[in-house]
């Protein structure tokens, strides 16, 4: 165990690993039925562009596969060692990246947060969106208001977002890690985008993050319910 830790974190085996896993994502994103929910979400997006992207941590895998070739777009990737791994994997496949996460209370105040938030808000200046997992680190499915805070400041409008696909592996983790398999049904879909106003007080940032939170459950519910039936769940 200690002599794979080892190896898995020099900096050949992370490109080896981040290429593979790229290579896959897009074996299933090629393999893939998908079904859009509205059929139209990728023109409303663009018309709105530049935005912000929000998933559930776990769920979000194969979105950078889901990126147009003229979208341009930068993800928030972890400081932790294997987001090397997962920033690899998105350059692969086309899409920049931005290191940095937020704390358990939802802001961007440690693991260079600051410069984090800073980064995003000039990338979205320049014209490319922003794609990241909205949850409160290790705390699934709960909204941080770092998200929230990112678009009052920027004016930008944030996209819930939900990819699930009918062949599928989820781990037993707190996120609830799914990893997708090729050669099934696929849904995308997008609830109605959310804008905070800058002069937002704090009981309007949080209706905000809980009106996020209840568009992402939505979404979700609703992808695996294309892909799985009325009875399908994440």
């Amino acid at each position: 165990m200690r002599l794979w830790r080892h190896i898995a974190r020099q900096r050949w085996a992370k490109a080896a690993i981040g290429i593979t896993a790229a290579e896959y994502l897009r074996l299933v994103g090629a393999t893939t039925r998908f079904t859009l929910e509205p059929e139209d979400i990728y023109e409303r997006g663009e018309a709105d562009m530049p935005i912000i992207l929000a998933f559930w941590h776990g769920q979000h895998l194969l979105a950078p596969v889901g990126r147009k070739g003229q979208h341009r777009v930068n993800m928030l990737v972890s400081r932790h060692h294997d987001g090397e791994i997962n920033a690899i994997a998105a350059a692969r496949l086309g899409v920049g990246t931005i290191r940095g996460s937020g704390n358990h209370g939802g802001g961007f105040v440690h693991k260079a947060g600051v410069a984090a938030f800073q980064a995003m808000l000039d990338s979205l200046a320049e014209g490319h969106s922003i794609a990241l997992s909205a949850d409160v680190p290790k705390v699934a499915r709960v909204v941080g208001l770092g998200i929230i805070k990112l678009a009052q400041v920027s004016g930008r409008p944030i996209y819930p977002s939900a990819i699930a696909t009918s062949r599928r592996l989820v781990l037993d983790n707190w996120d609830r890690t799914t990893i997708n398999l090729p050669f099934g049904r696929g849904a995308g879909v997008a609830a109605e985008p959310l804008a905070v106003p800058n002069d937002a007080d704090d009981d309007a940032l949080e209706d905000a993050r809980r009106l996020l939170e209840d568009r992402l459950n939505a979404a979700t519910r609703r992808a695996y319910e294309l892909v799985d039936g009325a009875s399908g769940g994440a």
